[in-house]
C-alpha cells in the first residue's frame, strides 16, 4: 500500500501498490496532475516519472498561483 496525504486539503488515503506505479500515477489517483501539485516521497521531493515503492508515504503539495 502507498499512504497519501494531500497537504492543506484534509485528504488522506491509501492506494494499492502496483509494480511500476509512478509519482504521476499517485497524483492522478488523488485528483491532481504534475502541473497542479508537487509530491514528496518519504520526505524527499520526487519527479513525476519516479517509481513509488510499496509502503511509501507520499505527501501531495498543491501548487498555489494567482495574483
Amino acid at each position: 500500500m502507498i499512504r497519501v496525504k494531500v497537504l492543506g486539503r484534509g485528504i488522506e488515503k491509501e492506494i494499492e501498490w502496483q509494480k511500476g506505479v509512478t509519482v504521476a500515477d499517485v497524483l492522478r489517483a488523488v485528483g491532481f496532475n504534475t502541473e497542479s501539485a508537487i509530491a514528496r516521497v518519504n520526505g524527499r521531493v520526487a519527479l513525476e516519472e519516479e517509481k513509488v515503492e510499496d509502503g511509501a508515504y507520499v505527501e501531495v503539495i498543491p501548487v498555489v498561483s494567482g495574483g
